[in-house]
């Protein structure tokens, strides 16, 4: 099992290398990128029965990103499991490339296309409404923009995933308060947001989306019999570099090549500390 360290270590070299493929292909979106890495390194490496080498087992565990508009997060930490060649990220956004601006089943280890806001969920139930037809024991697990609860979709799934008891069912919602015109308080007030799961009959967990041994704690927990589970993640939009951090304008900002130089700058460092100690 992997040190807490080692799982922070990890979260650092995942954001650099996202700074790297969106600072090259010249978009991307960046700061939902930063919020969600670390709740993606403790699902890859801590929970999900999912690997290259079993990605046709019927009973692998499965992961939708229903936030797709954050793919590059997703992008890095597959290529660091092995799905496909890291190299193969240096062609983000480019013609022809399958690595494009929303997750796509063209690219090995993602489930189903995404990004479409309030599609996520739905599929998730699908998906783990047939594992409780087929008596399969696999997870399904999907992660979700706190802005993107504003879609009515979700609410229809959230009912329909309590009426079947979706118990292999987790929700995530990366809770970072932020969305691309501003506070998702002040575009469209959601909350509070565990209190609605609740009532929808879901077992509803809070947890620090940024504390590694907390999330790794909360997301490996067995589920409640008879209840499909939503995680509030608390996160911080752009964590990691300083500049980056809560800040709307870097909902899909691509860095200049000063700010880029900063934003490494602030990684490395990071990244040079918990070498030492690792």
């Amino acid at each position: 099992m992997l040190s807490e360290l080692s799982l922070e270590l990890k979260s650092w070299q995942y954001r650099r290398r996202i700074l790297e493929i969106i600072k090259t292909a010249g978009a991307g979106h960046t700061a939902g990128s930063l919020s969600c890495v670390d709740i993606l390194n403790v699902l890859y490496n801590c929970v999900l029965n999912v690997s290259p080498a079993n990605i046709n087992d019927p009973n692998r565990d499965r992961y939708l990103q229903s936030k797709g508009h954050s793919v590059e997060a997703l992008f890095v930490v597959l290529a660091e499991q092995g799905f496909y060649d890291n190299n193969e990220l240096e062609t983000l956004c480019r013609y022809q490339s399958h690595f494009v601006g929303h997750p796509t089943r063209k690219i090995p280890g993602i489930e189903q296309n995404t990004g479409a806001l309030g599609h996520g969920l739905p599929i998730a139930v699908g998906m783990a409404k047939a594992a409780q037809l087929d008596g399969a024991n696999y997870r399904v697990f999907t992660l979700l923009g706190d802005g993107e609860l504003a879609e009515g979709s979700n609410w229809e799934a959230a009912m329909l995933a309590a009426h079947y008891r979706l118990d292999s069912l987790t929700a995530i919602v990366d809770y970072n308060t932020l969305q691309i015109t501003g506070r998702t308080s002040e575009v469209c007030d959601n909350s509070p947001i565990d209190e609605k799961f609740t009532a929808f009959g879901w077992n509803v967990k809070v947890m620090d989306g940024h504390a590694f041994g907390e999330m790794r704690e909360t997301l490996a927990e067995a589920p409640v019999l008879g209840k499909p589970t939503a995680v509030i993640a608390k996160t911080l939009k752009g964590k990691g570099v300083s500049f980056m951090e809560d800040a709307v304008k870097w909902h899909h900002g691509v860095p200049n090549d000063d700010e880029y130089a900063k934003a490494l700058a602030e990684i490395d460092s990071a990244i040079t500390s918990l070498e030492v100690v690792v």
